[in-house]
């Protein structure tokens, strides 16, 4: 029988290097299906042909306990407050205004809709509410935000194929809408009577040399094992590394931010084929209720920021922008801001970063009020 180490190594460096490889066909895949996806069906697929159950596998105990805290401390490590601070407050503004339509709507909209099919249905009966926080999550903080989140609220795991499979395809088409719309922000200007010519400071690259990568991986890895022993509760470890992570980005002289975004990316990777291992296929759901309501959440989420953005006068590209930085992260965010200015580049990296280091606590947020006001 192959092991579920085997399984989750191969797995990670298959969707590693293809996720690298050069070639038109493989982009064009990884343009619908994702890496992290992709390396969360591989081995639910291996495990499905071989008839094997590696769901109680002690790897999964492993990853919780190692995996998924170093994700969350090199993510945290890699945002810099001091870049943050280029990009000014009113695009930060319209992103957060974002983030808190993506974390509050369900909130109200179960509220509102109490009685509907939607909520008693298929939020309720068929349990797709736990699919609720890691789709915020993902909006807000990206995959690592995403995988937290599930693992707090103890979502299903074919219900999480379904959140993956839906979010998928709502994020790709939303990336294409936003590459044409931003395209006609200086029209959005003149219609919304915005008259803002400020141009955010340019953001620096750090010039001095940083940390050896080995002294950096040795700094993540005993500060996780320090935590481990001293904190208990998921919870809690999630919000100290959080905040230690931060402080190692901001106050660690010469930090290795680049190596420690590439360590986030790739233990995202390793979570995510980890948590391949549980799938089980045959209970694999897709509600059509449910992925309208992903639809009218985020179509509510962007005009949302259109109203901020008129209200605070704010040029209206960064609507796009800060609506990719939260949805589509890190790969998106700056591609669709090239459409409109290519200086911006680095501040919508800068807003995207800034999206993973906060979509768990926003999730938590979704978590507690959900639970706090209602019995799904």
């Amino acid at each position: 029988m192959i092991t579920p180490w085997i399984i989750t190594v191969f797995t990670v460096l298959l969707v590693y290097y293809l996720d690298r490889w050069e070639n038109k066909h493989v982009k064009s895949l990884f343009d619908w299906v994702p890496a992290i996806l992709l390396a969360y069906l591989i081995p639910a697929l291996i495990s499905y042909f071989f008839s094997v159950d590696y769901s109680q596998a002690t790897i999964h105990s492993f990853s919780k306990d190692y995996f998924i805290p170093l994700a969350i401390l090199s993510v945290m490590a890699s945002l810099s407050l001091g870049q943050l601070k280029a990009v000014g407050y009113k695009p930060i503004l319209v992103f957060l205004a974002g983030s808190v339509f993506i974390a509050l709507f369900p909130v109200v909209f179960i509220l509102a809709f109490s009685e509907s099919d939607l909520v008693v249905s298929a939020l309720s009966e068929k349990e797709f509410w736990k699919g609720i926080p890691p789709i915020v999550g993902s909006w807000i903080g990206g995959s690592t935000s995403q995988l937290v989140l599930k693992e707090l609220v103890n979502c299903p795991e074919a219900i999480f194929l379904s959140i993956l499979v839906m979010d998928n395809i709502l994020v790709n088409v939303w990336t294409i809408l936003m590459f044409q719309g931003i395209k006609k922000s200086n029209k959005l200007n003149k219609w919304f009577k915005i008259t803002d010519k400020e141009l955010p400071e340019e953001i620096r690259s750090e010039s001095q040399k940083t940390l050896p990568v080995w002294l950096t991986i040795v700094v993540l890895l005993v500060l996780v094992l320090i935590t481990n022993y001293l904190v208990v509760g998921f919870v809690w470890k999630v919000v100290s590394l959080s905040i230690v992570g931060l402080l190692l980005g901001n106050f660690i002289p010469r930090w290795n931010f680049k190596f420690s975004l590439k360590a986030g990316a790739v233990l995202i990777i390793c979570v995510m084929a980890v948590l391949g291992l549980k799938l089980q296929f045959e209970t694999l759901g897709f509600d059509l209720y449910f992925f309208g309501f992903l639809l009218v959440w985020l179509v509510g989420h962007f005009v949302f920021m259109v109203l901020t953005a008129k209200a605070l006068n704010v040029n209206m590209a960064w609507v796009p922008i800060a609506s990719m930085a939260n949805v589509g992260g890190i790969a998106t965010a700056p591609a669709v801001t090239a459409a409109y200015q290519k200086k911006w580049m680095p501040h919508a990296i800068v807003l995207a970063i800034l999206s993973m280091a906060t979509g768990t606590f926003w999730g938590m947020l979704t978590i507690y009020l959900l639970e706090s006001f209602f019995v799904l």
